[in-house]
């Protein structure tokens, strides 16, 4: 992290909880796409695009936590981390059912939950 990022608290959190901010945001914006307007690239895309916007989430997250809570232990992180990816996993499934052509899907939050506790793991592994 740059030094002048390091010393100025507010350009710290920004630059910390922003990219969580803007992935919970592109994971609403794509479920707030209908049913229609969702191209089908391949078989399973679904399951692939969930499990790895989730594991993004998950790993942003404890980026974020990591560095602003630096004397968390890891276990706690970790827990922290897949409550928060599950409730807006649920969340978002929930949102789903406004959205024409959309459902909510236990299926796809198992997926979301996975995908989060992947990315948590590699997190921890990473950063």
């Amino acid at each position: 992290m740059a030094a002048s990022i390091k010393n100025n608290s507010w350009l710290r959190f920004v630059w910390l909880w922003l990219p969580v901010a803007a992935c919970m945001y592109i994971i609403f914006y794509a479920s707030s796409m209908s049913g229609k307007e969702v191209p089908e690239l391949f078989h399973f895309q679904d399951i692939l695009f969930h499990g790895i916007i989730y594991g993004n989430l998950a790993l942003l997250f404890l980026r974020a936590v990591k560095n602003t809570c630096p004397r968390l232990v890891f276990a706690r992180m970790l827990l922290v981390t897949l409550v928060f990816s599950g409730l807006y996993a649920v969340s978002d499934e929930l949102h789903q059912l406004f959205v024409p052509g959309r459902e909510c899907s236990v299926f796809d939050l198992f997926i979301d939950l996975t995908g989060s506790f992947l990315g948590s793991l590699i997190g921890g592994k990473i950063l």
